[in-house]
């Protein structure tokens, strides 16, 4: 796969896929056509390729979202903080301290403690952002993390999630991390996302991207309820 692919555009947004190694983590370029200013969601281990891609476009990071606070979804922090030190970093209230935690933020475990800048927002279940062109509203689903959160687009057609590791194709993010709890996971799934509509492009954290209407159908660990 190209280092930079779009993934998604319609001739009034642009959804732009940078892998990272070693996870396969996936980080996002999101864009208004003919504009300067962009986001970025979870850059990770490779934010050379970040960097790059956006000084080639002529792009500005308005904003640096961030869906959870594990090592391979923050890697890049401090690399575009450097290099755009305007740019804020949003996180979930409840995975702050996860960034400046190599133990917390599962780094440490594999021998290569890391830490991000500390966050410039704190954001909360239901927050409006408007950022770059872009309205989002922040979703939190905790359970792969505490406070992990989720950005949806609900005024695109179709709506776009940026979903971290919360849901994939047929699959869903690991609970079995130290603040892990499936349950809870599998409520806000069905809470935040599966109420949305089946046409809903989900963009994972890792692996391809997906629909709430194929995950509602599909997903064999989250299987839709009658009254979803």
């Amino acid at each position: 796969m190209p280092a930079a692919e779009p993934i998604h555009a319609t001739p009034t947004l642009e959804v732009v896929r940078i892998e990272s190694l070693p996870f396969g983590e996936h980080s996002y370029v999101v864009r208004r056509p003919g504009k300067a200013e962009c986001l970025v969601v979870d850059p990770g281990f490779e934010p050379e390729e970040i960097v790059a891609w956006l000084e080639r476009h002529g792009l500005e990071p308005r904003a640096i979202l961030l869906t959870h606070g594990h090592s391979d979804h923050i890697a890049g922090n401090a690399a575009l903080k450097a290099r755009w030190p305007a740019a804020p970093l949003l996180i979930g209230r409840g995975d702050a301290a996860k960034l400046t935690d190599p133990t917390a933020n599962l780094s440490a475990p594999f021998g290569l403690p890391l830490m991000s800048p500390p966050a410039d927002r704190l954001l909360a279940d239901g927050e409006r952002l408007a950022l770059a062109g872009c309205e989002l509203v922040v979703h939190e689903i905790p359970g792969h993390s505490a406070g992990h959160v989720v950005y949806v687009m609900e005024g695109e057609s179709p709506p776009l999630v940026f979903g971290g590791d919360v849901l994939f194709r047929e699959g869903i993010g690991r609970t079995d991390f130290p603040d892990g709890d499936f349950e809870a996971l599998a409520a806000g799934i069905r809470r935040h996302l599966y109420t949305l509509p089946p046409e809903a492009i989900v963009f994972p954290g890792h692996g391809e991207p997906t629909t709430i209407g194929h995950e509602r159908r599909h997903n064999p660990f989250v299987p839709a309820r009658s009254s979803d």
